[in-house]
């Protein structure tokens, strides 16, 4: 007698997993940009045919948004852990400047903020989720200002903002962790003395 299991599932087994596709594409786009690396490149790199990417993401910019939400779980800047009720204004910008400076050095091939990189990129969907994580970050740093300084809120998180892009991109083009921290700590100087 032969017997079949009703609850087999039709076709091939997924190759690949998807969680993993999206720690390997993040690796990707964060050492390369979102711009330089094309599906073809991430279909190799994944091990999968572009029919299995398509049907599991989308499109190269539905990766990215996944890639992005992973970014914030595991290695975007805890702005929450960092701008503490319990430091001064100055401090928190302070320690959230150098944190910025640590991290977008820390790994050589992958420098910078994968975010604010992605902020410039050609592609309008994946530049606008992006944005909205960047948009986020800002908001939660202007909020935190304003509970203590609300007329100094909008011009520090602009140029706090400022000056994590520039960290980023100087990273980026090759500056080192000392380099980083010197304009880090030289902004952070600026934001004492504006509230001073």
């Amino acid at each position: 007698m032969v017997t079949t299991n009703k609850f087999r599932s039709r076709g091939r087994p997924r190759r690949f997993d998807p969680d993993a596709a999206v720690a390997t594409a993040q690796r990707l786009f964060h050492a390369r940009g979102y711009d330089a690396v094309s599906v073809a490149e991430v279909t190799e790199a994944l091990g999968i045919n572009p029919p299995s990417f398509y049907a599991a993401f989308g499109s190269k910019a539905g990766l990215y948004e996944r890639v992005l939400d992973h970014w914030s779980a595991t290695g975007a800047i805890p702005i929450g852990d960092l701008l503490r009720p319990d430091r001064t204004v100055a401090e928190a910008l302070a320690a959230l400047l150098e944190e910025a400076a640590h991290r977008y050095a820390a790994d050589a091939e992958a420098p910078g903020c994968l975010v604010l990189e992605g902020t410039r990129c050609n592609d309008a969907t994946a530049r606008q989720a992006a944005r909205a994580f960047s948009l986020a970050a800002e908001d939660a740093i202007r909020d935190y200002i304003a509970d203590r300084h609300p007329g100094d809120a909008r011009r520090l998180t602009d140029f706090v903002s400022t000056t994590m892009s520039g960290l980023s991109a100087k990273s980026r083009a090759g500056h080192d962790l000392p380099r980083l921290l010197e304009s880090a700590r030289l902004a952070a100087d600026a934001i004492r003395l504006a509230l001073s």
